[in-house]
């Protein structure tokens, strides 16, 4: 099910309101708004309100044999980036940049924010498609750069379907199948140099060392051949 309403401050917001009254909030049900107030991205930012572009949350019930929640976030990205795919008619200029990042021509175009709340993960999924921000320190894209603009409720639809399947291979076959696909489907190559700007303000430059299995976090060869693991952060 997918709820579209015309306007609220978060969908993230929403849900989790719901879940903690004890309303609740069933797995594979979507909450969709056609525009947002108070969005939220990664680390606090600011969510950019772009009218017809996708902005929608939906929750996931977490089981005792699930990988760690925090990987639902490569869950997100797989299914925007077969979403996207589907509406554009191929993928060809779409890439996948850890940790959750979905890039068409390079630039950005989505963004994922996961939120816990009494035992459910709260999954919100922001896309640009047919507009995009402009920030001073990335490039940004939107869907229709490259392609006509699918309508919000087809794309919600794609979308919902693209998580249900990608959420069952997760559950399904473990983590690692997840981390496998991301990869496929990354700009990462192993060796390739990396930049990791660490949330405490500190600049680390390396090379791509590969994920963790358990976890998904990025590993970082140093100049000096030791490794660091890095579990926040933006990379560049």
């Amino acid at each position: 099910m997918i709820q579209l309403v015309p306007q609220t401050g978060s969908t993230n917001a929403d849900l989790a309101a719901r879940l903690r009254s004890g309303e609740g909030w069933t797995e594979g049900s979507w909450l969709v708004a056609r525009r947002q107030t108070a969005g939220r991205g990664r680390q606090g930012r600011e969510w950019f309100d772009g009218a017809g572009n996708f902005m929608g949350s939906t929750v996931v019930r977490l089981g005792e044999s699930d990988p760690p929640p925090a990987t639902l976030s490569f869950v997100a990205a797989l299914a925007v980036y077969d979403a996207v795919a589907a509406a554009m008619g191929e993928s060809e200029k779409l890439a996948l940049k850890w940790p959750n990042d979905v890039l068409l021509d390079r630039g950005k175009l989505s963004g994922i924010l996961l939120e816990m709340v009494r035992g459910h993960i709260i999954v919100g999924i922001g896309v640009n498609i047919v507009r995009a921000p402009q920030l001073p320190d990335r490039k940004t894209s939107a869907l229709t750069d490259l392609a006509a603009a699918p309508m919000l409720e087809d794309f919600a639809a794609s979308l919902a379907a693209a998580f249900d399947r990608r959420l069952e291979a997760w559950r399904t076959y473990g983590l690692a199948a997840t981390l496998h696909a991301f990869l496929a489907r990354s700009i990462h190559a192993q060796g390739s140099p990396l930049t990791v700007h660490d949330t405490d303000g500190s600049v680390l430059t390396g090379s791509f060392a590969g994920l963790e299995e358990s976890d998904g976090a990025l590993r970082l060869r140093l100049a000096d051949g030791c490794e660091r693991v890095i579990r926040a952060g933006d990379i560049s």
